[in-house]
């Protein structure tokens, strides 16, 4: 496979999380705004995670259905560098962003290229997980990497859902995708990342795409 599979940690709430994640070699980190989710974290806290966070590493902030003004009040606020909306947000509404969006999707059986390609040109990136009727994301579970090649997708693709350090290997040489978004799969609970995990599996990202022995 040629290049690097790119990692974000999503539903970041802990400095000292960031800050071993930051030195495994993550790509990104996610920072929950959705309120009713268990992984949330308040504007106050995220700044000054953030704040601290060396060039190079993206702040993502994730949201559902929020406002677009309330939405852009955060981004400038705590100084996220991408906003990835997991709701019913249309092509308009991703137009409204002042940072580069990734638009998610749940993925079932019979989704066609129909639903990502009114966002083809207002996006940054795809990222695919796995359909719950009543969650938007975190859902823990895998979905059928094969309903991908129907989508399409005409973006950069990163692969969600249910990922951790036994499955990440078996996800990239299936799907090849441009990132990986891991988040319960290296927790200890809700929002507790496990430091030594996170190492674990940049190691087996590195080590799937040929990077080290």
């Amino acid at each position: 496979m040629a290049g690097r599979t790119r990692v974000k940690i999503c539903g970041m709430t802990e400095p000292f999380e960031v800050e071993k994640a930051v030195e495994a070699g993550v790509d990104a980190l996610g920072f929950i705004f959705v309120k009713q989710s268990p992984r949330a974290i308040d504007p106050e806290r995220a700044r000054e995670i953030i704040a601290a966070l060396p060039p190079f590493v993206d702040a993502v902030g994730v949201f559902m259905n929020e406002k677009p003004e309330v939405v852009r009040e955060i981004v400038n606020y705590c100084g996220l560098t991408v906003v990835q909306l997991h709701g019913q947000e249309p092509p308009e509404y991703c137009q409204m962003m002042p940072c580069r969006v990734i638009k998610a999707f749940q993925v079932k059986p019979g989704m066609g290229p129909d639903f990502l390609e009114p966002y083809s040109n207002v996006v940054w990136a795809f990222l695919l997980d796995a359909y719950h009727k009543e969650m938007g994301g975190g859902t823990g579970e895998t979905f059928d990497w094969s309903l991908i090649a129907k989508l399409e997708p005409k973006k950069p693709l990163i692969l969600a859902g249910g990922l951790n350090v036994d499955n990440v290997s078996a996800a990239i040489n299936q799907v090849h995708p441009f990132a990986v978004d891991v988040n319960s799969g290296i927790e200890t609970s809700p929002g507790r990342k496990d430091p030594a995990k996170i190492e674990a599996l940049l190691r087996q990202v590195a080590k799937t795409d040929n990077l080290c022995v």
